[in-house]
């Protein structure tokens, strides 16, 4: 079928759309800079500029992925406005895309697969979360929420939705590792504060695998923790990945030296959640890497 999806040249996006190529699906893929990310999509791909230049060949389903890094930079009121104004707009892309061509009478896509977060869920301590589980009142949790709230307005247009609160995403060259990797390369990792946050954690081939899943099953809707069942506090990954590298990490950061650098942003590495993929689970998801020593000896044995 033809799909079209958003941040489809990002570092999950790039896995994404080499799986449904693999699987024979025509890729309709949204970039500001076609030339420059060609090179890193299947051969094949459509690529344009905004989701409304594909009204003349209608996805059949959408995946949105985009939005810009919410650790890029530090979070000034202008950056916490970028970072929402980014995934409100790629989300309202597909809904008028939709729109459109329920007015011209043309078939629907059929599913939606719109990115979310942890973050949705605020800080949980130790708390254990599921899908249904209350969220704590913070920008990320505000975040999530729009971006949400934004890819919800397709229901009401026939479209099936499918959301995942997508957890830190691991795998070589991108994500959370590619910041990490240097220092505990180099024995100078350790944990940040006490370590005893929680960070839900997914092995990018997992999530991909994810959804396909949801892209498949056409019954289930709604919000899906897209994390491994196995979370692990802050402490436990540091030690996880000094053994598998086989040093040290014996550095730990402070957390008034993080509030101190990052400012707000800190409450992304020193708080976290518990976060357990149950609705996933629930339909007959089985997860390649359901821990995080599988996970990163796959990883940085390759």
């Amino acid at each position: 079928m033809r799909i079209l999806i958003t941040g489809g040249s990002g570092f999950v996006g790039q896995r994404l759309c080499k799986r449904l190529a693999e699987q024979g699906h025509s890729l309709q893929v949204v970039s500001r800079t076609p030339d420059k990310v060609r090179s890193r999509l299947p051969e094949g791909c459509d690529i344009r500029e905004n989701a409304q230049a594909f009204a003349d060949s209608p996805p059949e389903a959408l995946i949105n992925l985009a939005g810009e890094s919410i650790a890029a930079k530090r979070w000034s009121d202008a950056q916490k406005e970028e970072l929402v104004q980014s995934r409100l707009k790629a989300t309202h892309q597909l809904v008028t895309l939709c729109e459109q061509l329920k007015e011209n009478g043309q078939a629907l896509p059929h599913t939606l697969l719109s990115a979310s977060a942890v973050g949705y869920y605020g800080d949980q301590g130790a708390n254990k979360v599921t899908e249904d589980t209350s969220p704590n009142d913070e920008f990320a949790h505000r975040l999530c929420v729009k971006w949400e709230e934004a890819a919800r307005e397709v229901e009401a247009l026939g479209v099936r939705l499918a959301i995942l609160r997508i957890g830190l995403v691991l795998e070589f060259g991108g994500g959370t590792l590619e910041k990490m990797l240097p220092p505990f390369k180099l024995g100078l990792g350790g944990r940040f504060g006490d370590g005893k946050q929680f960070m839900p954690w997914i092995h990018r081939d997992d999530l991909v695998e994810a959804m396909l899943f949801l892209l498949e099953n056409k019954s289930l809707t709604g919000p899906f923790n897209a994390s491994a069942p196995h979370p692990v506090t802050n402490a436990e990954f540091t030690r996880t990945l000094a053994k598998t590298l086989k040093r040290p990490a014996i550095f730990p950061v402070p957390a008034p030296v993080l509030k101190l650098g990052f400012g707000e942003m800190s409450q992304l590495l020193l708080t976290g959640a518990d976060m357990r993929p149950a609705r996933l689970e629930a339909a007959g998801f089985t997860f390649q890497y359901p821990t995080l020593d599988k996970a990163l000896e796959a990883i940085l044995n390759k």
